[in-house]
Formats: structure tokens, sequence, C-alpha cells
């Protein structure tokens, strides 16, 4: 009975019927009794679920943690959350008015999704950013692996990265309202600065949303009013 009960205390669903107030609200599970092949990504999912805005704890890892993989499930989880993003962006970013993946007047993003990178309305671009992220982090070739990846595959994130974080900066510079909602209930964008920062796997001017001066540790972002086209 006691075996049953350990069991059933580690087992986390959402039993039909449950309010929205007790949703995920099983409980938390210490990383070294996570023995799932999935470890890594529930222990990311259990510190976000306990406070999205404890950004250093949530990008803290575990002693021994391998530090690839470490990253790699934080992309994975941040491509995941970037979809709620996208779905509030659909009513608002239509091909009509956003006719151009801009962030500022700076810049005007190529989509990598085509057989040559070409410009795409920004609604257009969100998604096949995001479609090319998980067919690459779900690539059985790069990443056969949740527990070992090689570092040839590991240094692929950066690329994933720059993409990615496009969907943020047009939403912020275009859609500040819509950005703004999603931000203050996820914190995703600091702590997707933050994650870059930490790893190095952005170049510092390239982080064009403005952060609070604790995720951005002094970075200047510099205009000189020039347009420019950006490679994917």
């Amino acid at each position: 009975m006691k075996m049953a009960e350990s069991v059933k205390k580690l087992l986390k669903r959402n039993k039909p019927g449950t309010k929205a107030s007790c949703f995920r609200k099983w409980p938390d599970e210490p990383f070294e009794e996570m023995e799932s092949t999935l470890a890594v990504q529930e222990f990311i999912q259990q510190q976000i679920r306990i406070d999205p805005s404890n950004i250093d704890v949530i990008l803290t890892p575990p002693d021994s943690q391998e530090e690839g993989v470490w990253k790699y499930e934080h992309l994975r989880q941040f491509c995941m959350e970037l979809n709620g993003l996208a779905v509030e962006l659909q009513a608002e970013c239509l091909p009509d008015t956003c006719s151009q993946m801009t962030s500022t007047e700076q810049w005007i993003f190529l989509c990598a999704a085509h057989k040559t990178p070409k410009e795409c309305p920004a609604i257009d671009y969100t998604r096949h950013t995001l479609d090319g992220a998980a067919c690459l982090l779900n690539s059985n070739k790069y990443f056969p692996s949740r527990v070992n990846i090689k570092e040839s595959s590991v240094a692929k994130l950066g690329s994933v990265c720059r993409r990615v974080y496009r969907i943020f900066s047009h939403a912020y510079y275009h859609h500040q309202n819509i950005y703004n909602k999603f931000e203050n209930e996820t914190y995703l964008c600091q702590r997707f600065t933050k994650f870059v920062i930490k790893y190095s796997l952005m170049a510092k001017e390239n982080l064009i949303v403005p952060m609070p001066d604790a995720i951005m540790q002094g970075i200047r972002t510099e205009e000189d009013g020039t347009t420019s086209i950006k490679e994917p």
C-alpha cells in the first residue's frame, strides 16, 4: 500500500474536472528522483511553474548536469512557449499590415524556410521559424538522444536562437500591447535574453528588446538610422 501511494504521488496528471486554479498543481519532485529520459525538461517546466519570474533559478542547472543537454532542453521549452505568443499575434499581425519581418527600421529579416532565403510577411516568418526550429530540435539526425548530445549538434542552437529572437523583437516594436501582456505573464523574453547572454548564443548588439538592468547587465543597443537586410 505504501508503495502504491508513493507511485500515485509521482503521477503528473490533470484529472477530468480539474479546476483551472488547480491545473498542474501536482507535488514538486527533486531532480535526483526524476528517472525519466525527459527529466531535464520536466525539471525546467517545474521551475517555471513554481515562479516564472525567478529567472536565475530557472536557468540554474542541477549539479553535474551536462551543459549541452541543458541548453537544448531550454531552447525546446522557449520554442514551445513562443507558440503562445504566435497565436496571440495572429489576430493583429496580418500580411497586409506586416508585409515584412522587421523589428526597428534598421533591419529586414529574410526567411530561411524557402529554397532561397527571401522576405516573408511577419506572421508567416514566425510560423516558418517555429516550424523550422521544431524540425531541427526533433531531428533524429542531430538530436537522437535527450540524455547525451554531440557538440556539433549543440553548435546549431545559436542559429535557432537568433531566428526565434526576431519574433520577440517584432512583437515588441510592432505589437507592443500583445507583447506586454504576454511578457507580464510569462517573463519569456527576459528569460530568453538572460539565457543567450549566459551561454553566449547571440551577439549582444542583436539583443534590441529593452530589458531591466538586471537582465541586460549594461548592454547598449546602437541605432544609426540605416536600413539593412539581415540574412537568416
